[in-house]
Order: C-alpha cells, then structure tokens, then sequence
C-alpha cells in the first residue's frame, strides 16, 4: 500500500497540510470524527491521528476521506490558503530510496477530459493559439530548457524543473527563446 511517509527529520509538510485540511473539511460539512470515519471507511482513532498528522496514512485513506467529505484529492494535501489553489508541490508518496518519490505538482478539476501532451521546440520556434473556451486549463513541467509563455497581455518563463497552471481562455503563445532543445509536458485540462 502507498503510504506518504514520515521523513526522519520530522513530519512531511504534506502531513501537517493533510491535518489542517481535514479539520477545517469536517467541521465546514457538520461531521463529528466519528461519523466521517465511518463515511471514509476509517477508524476512528486514525481519524484523530490524521488531523493530529501523527499517522502514516495511506494515499487510499486519502482518497475515501475527499470522496467522504465531497472534495477532490488535491483538497487534502494542498497548503492551506494558497494563492493558486491548483499548485500543490507536495510529496505525496516516499519509498525506502531517497530516489524513491511521487510529488503531486498541481491538480484541477476538470468537467470532461484531460489531454496529456509531449513538447520538444528547438530554438526560436513558436507556438501561437487562439483563446481556449472558458474554464479551459492548461498544465505545464518544463523537462529541458526554458518555456517563454504569452498568455494575453502576460508574460512568464518556467524553467526546468518547475511548472505552471494557468486558464488558457485567452491567446497564448508558446515559444523556445532559449539555445537549446526545451521538452516539456502539458496537460489540456477541460
């Protein structure tokens, strides 16, 4: 089972976000510990321990608690009171490598499907779209390079390594302003 692992530093942050998260869920739905353990499939006493963040909880457990309390995954992990609702940047899951890691970058809701894509540009190339229709999101880790985006009047660069969630309801443009090759995965989310 995958679990998100105590690190022998101390608690994950993702811990402490999951505590807080489950908390201040509960009590906004109305529900005592004890009535969301039992609509999560969980006992009690790990209950306590999950908003305590002193368990190692299992990403399964994780899944009935959002589908309990009526929210999405990302709901759990996420810092709390973020400005971007969608980036998360949490490890979610550790396994006995330090090589070993999942880490959950961003999630958003999406009402009908999801297209995962994979970019390479060389230098110079240019990719221009018109607007998406409202509610359309794009989802982006640049691999290799630099990732120059123009989304409407805006203007940002992801480096590898990092990404970006941004709407695309309005044009962008994707260009490779760098002198070498930039790979990147994007994901259409609508």
């Amino acid at each position: 089972m995958s679990n998100i692992l105590h690190s022998p530093d101390g608690r994950p942050d993702v811990l402490v976000h999951v505590a807080t998260n489950v908390r201040r869920l509960r009590a906004a739905a109305g529900l005592s510990q004890a009535a969301l353990a039992e609509a999560a499939g969980v006992s009690r006493r790990m209950l306590v321990n999950i908003e305590k963040g002193d368990v190692n909880v299992s990403l399964n457990t994780l899944d009935r608690l959002a589908e309990a309390l009526g929210v999405a995954f990302y709901a759990l992990v996420a810092p709390p009171e973020t400005p971007d609702a969608a980036r998360i940047d949490e490890v979610a899951w550790a396994g006995a490598s330090t090589d070993s890691q999942a880490r959950l970058l961003a999630s958003k809701t999406a009402r009908e499907q999801v297209e995962l894509w994979s970019w390479s540009m060389a230098p110079g190339e240019v990719y221009a779209s018109d607007a998406d229709p409202a509610g359309w999101a794009n989802m982006i880790v640049v691999l290799a390079g630099e990732l120059t985006v123009t989304l409407g009047d805006d203007r940002f660069v992801i480096a590898a390594g990092d990404f970006r969630v941004f709407p695309s309801d309005r044009p962008h443009r994707y260009a490779n302003e760098g002198d070498m090759l930039l790979r990147f995965v994007r994901n259409v989310v609508y």
